[in-house]
């Protein structure tokens, strides 16, 4: 055999062993490569409900539409706000109803378990002249649906001037009915204190703060609705300041000023002459808005306290109304 020959071969049998090394073969077999192994789905885990720790307090808007107990013989479920029972004679007019505060919701822990409740200003009315408010707790079950957990009466037709949480207490400064005072028309000052104990919440103290008098005014407010459902724009500042029988302040466009005085009432106020006002010129909407207000203030009846908010109430030949403030500073300390 020539040399070329050999060296064929030898080529040959190193090709054979260098196959035979990429096919390993287990038993007389090939064995099938890991990519050929039948492999199994990993098991598609389901959403975690997150804690109640880590989820935020239940909002206004879910406890508009929550069930509440406590206020009636049984549990009523409210709708955007508000609920309405049957009524109390078929085809009459009279019935339970009840709704929520619009601007009152509260949130922090009130029981030390390191989630945040809310605590929302619940009303009812029976049908007659009373109206009944209740602080309403609510907190989040295990799947983070908003309950209410606990509710505590307030009393008829209470007038809540401020609300605050307070080392894990609800702490409410309210107007309501003295032991002179007529139903309708409460003047006496009390702070009462709330707390959560298990699903009940108890007033654990109560404080006289004294006779509602103009003095509780004092401060700037700012204009937030004009009537219950009508709110005022952003681009529209009206704003009153009450300081040692005066009322101030911006009226969409112009400054005024303004002599206010007590009624023998509580809550009774009026303008005790015109108001004085500037004369600058301002774009038609804005002039509109402060025409209104004036007329308002120059019908001034009443003031009050609805949800924290300062409530005027006036009155002309035709008609009246509501106007809503808000607290934008409070009055500086007097000097000593």
């Amino acid at each position: 055999m020539s040399e070329r020959l050999k060296f064929r071969f030898l080529i040959l049998a190193l090709s054979v062993l260098a196959l035979s090394a990429c096919g390993p073969r287990e038993g007389g077999k090939d064995r099938p490569t890991a990519a050929a192994e039948p492999t199994s789905a990993a098991p598609v885990a389901e959403p975690a409900t997150p804690s109640p720790a880590a989820q935020a307090a239940p909002s206004w808007q879910e406890a508009a539409n929550a069930e509440y107990t406590g206020v009636f013989d049984e549990a009523v479920v409210l709708r955007d706000g508000t609920w309405e029972g049957e009524p109390y004679a078929e085809g009459g007019a009279s019935a339970p109803r009840a709704g929520l505060a619009e601007d009152f919701l509260l949130s922090g822990d009130l029981d030390g378990d390191a989630a945040e409740e809310s605590v929302v200003l619940l009303w009812i009315s029976t049908g007659g002249s009373g109206t009944f408010d209740y602080l309403a707790v609510l907190d989040r079950d295990a799947t983070g649906a908003a309950v209410n957990r606990a509710t505590a009466p307030l009393g008829d037709r209470v007038k809540i001037r401020s609300a605050a949480l307070e080392d894990g207490r609800v702490a409410v400064e309210t107007v309501q009915a003295g032991p002179q005072d007529a139903a309708c028309c409460p003047g006496q000052k009390m702070r009462r204190t709330f707390e959560l104990e298990g699903d009940t919440m108890t007033e654990t103290s109560t404080e006289d703060l004294g006779r509602m008098s103009l003095a509780d005014l004092a401060g700037e407010w700012k204009l937030v609705r004009f009537g219950a459902d009508e709110a005022v724009p952003d681009d529209v500042e009206i704003t009153a300041q009450f300081a040692e029988g005066v009322i101030s302040g911006r009226a969409a466009c112009n400054r005024y000023t303004g002599s206010v005085t007590a009624g023998d009432m509580p809550g009774d106020l009026s303008l005790a002459g015109p108001m004085a006002m500037t004369r600058m010129m301002c774009q038609p909407p804005l002039m509109e808005w402060e025409q209104r207000y004036a007329q308002a203030l120059e019908g001034l009846a009443q003031y009050s306290f609805v949800a924290g908010q300062l409530v005027l109430s006036w009155r002309d030949e035709s008609s009246g109304g509501s106007l809503f403030f808000v607290r934008v500073a409070e009055a500086p300390a007097a000097a000593e």
